[in-house]
């Protein structure tokens, strides 16, 4: 059978007329899929910069329908949903992109960073611990301990937190020297719970070698002392604390003043009150100073007029409620009356109010119990702020 060439001259005509139509339309599905991503995109951004998050949730997952392959939509959309706290959504963003084969080394560790996170703000603690620490020896690994950190603070697990505290330490990423005295002094409380003193002495010195110059170690161990009844032990080292940290005298002054009475130690911790108060006049200092003046009374003087010369120097309510405590009134019937209700009305200025939150309390907190902040409370009362 002869072959017919004049087949062969009308199809290859055609072929070519055929791959050019279909080259023009993968070149107009390109440019359209192009278009609508980047559309999508910046929609979803206006969306995000109005306070709209549904409306951009909405834009971010078109986006990612039109370009799967985009890790940055992935991650957008991932912190999105995490914001909203919708952490099980973010979670299955994240891991999806961890499962890809094509992501680069930097976005996966980023997207373990990533679900780490949505693991700590879902509260799978484990989970986000376990994720953390994979994240070792990466450009991500400070924040990550920063995070592990917070969480042992979290589950008061101190030893964790020392370690973790150690290490960031020792990779320069910060001074933490006052927050592993913080966590030396949590383990000793919880050894003096059960009955291990002799941990706890060797604790707080531990804690006063890693922080000089803070004054937690020693107050806590000046009370301890007190507590076994070694008076000469805790003045001095609340003494030594003095030394080390005076601007936290207010909250050393009451513990002092016990000491030094239970010591015949008076004359050197007033003179050292007084000295304190001249300069910088504070009611917890003014109560040490009225305790140990009474134990040596004087003719024709008393200790509570202190209390009158602090209302010459400065007005307060805290003054003037205890002054009055003391004092005969022309009408002393209704003297228990307005007593109870001056205390009544300076119980909210003798609190501590943190400086990072405003957590107010009646005791002072190293670690705030509203923000979980150090070291945020002022040594003195809500009245002297």
């Amino acid at each position: 059978m002869d072959f017919d060439l004049s087949w062969l001259l009308w199809a290859l005509p055609l072929a070519f007329v055929l791959g050019w139509l279909s080259s023009r339309f993968d070149l107009r599905q390109l440019r359209m899929d192009n278009r609508l991503a980047p559309k999508a995109y910046f929609k979803g951004l206006n969306f995000l910069l109005n306070e709209q998050q549904d409306q951009a949730i909405d834009a971010f997952i078109e986006a990612v329908q039109n370009d799967p392959d985009t890790s940055e939509l992935h991650f957008a959309l991932g912190n999105l949903f995490r914001r909203r706290g919708e952490y099980e959504r973010a979670v299955r963003v994240h891991q999806h992109l961890l499962s890809r084969g094509d992501l680069s080394l930097l976005d996966r560790q980023r997207a373990q960073h990533a679900l780490a996170l949505d693991y700590l703000k879902a509260g799978l603690i484990d989970r986000a611990q376990e994720a953390l620490q994979k994240l070792e020896n990466t450009p991500f690994e400070a924040q990550a301990r920063l995070a592990l950190l917070a969480n042992h603070e979290r589950s008061s697990d101190w030893v964790q937190a020392a370690q973790t505290a150690a290490k960031l330490t020792q990779s320069r990423q910060g001074n933490f020297e006052d927050r592993l005295a913080h966590y030396l002094c949590e383990q000793a409380a919880a050894q003096l719970a059960a009955n291990q003193t002799a941990n706890a002495h060797a604790l707080f010195q531990q804690a006063t070698a890693t922080a000089p110059k803070a004054p937690r170690p020693r107050l806590e161990r000046a009370r301890l002392h007190l507590q076994e009844g070694a008076p000469a032990a805790a003045f001095e080292a609340l003494m030594d604390c003095v030394k080390a940290a005076p601007t936290a005298l207010p909250l050393i002054a009451g513990s002092l003043a016990e000491s030094a009475l239970a010591c015949a130690q008076v004359e050197p911790a007033l003179r050292l009150l007084q000295a304190s108060y001249a300069q910088t006049p504070s009611l917890d200092l003014l109560d040490a100073i009225v305790v140990l003046d009474a134990s040596r009374p004087q003719p024709g003087q008393s200790s509570r007029d202190w209390y009158v010369r602090h209302l010459e120097r400065e007005p307060s309510l805290v003054a003037a409620a205890k002054w009055i405590a003391g004092e005969k009134l022309e009408q002393e019937q209704f003297h228990p009356q307005v007593q109870r209700a001056l205390d009544q009305a300076v119980k909210p200025l003798t609190r501590y109010r943190c400086t990072t939150c405003g957590f107010e309390a009646k005791q002072y907190f190293w670690h705030c119990p509203g923000c979980q902040a150090w070291d945020s409370y002022p040594v003195r009362r809500v009245e002297e702020l």
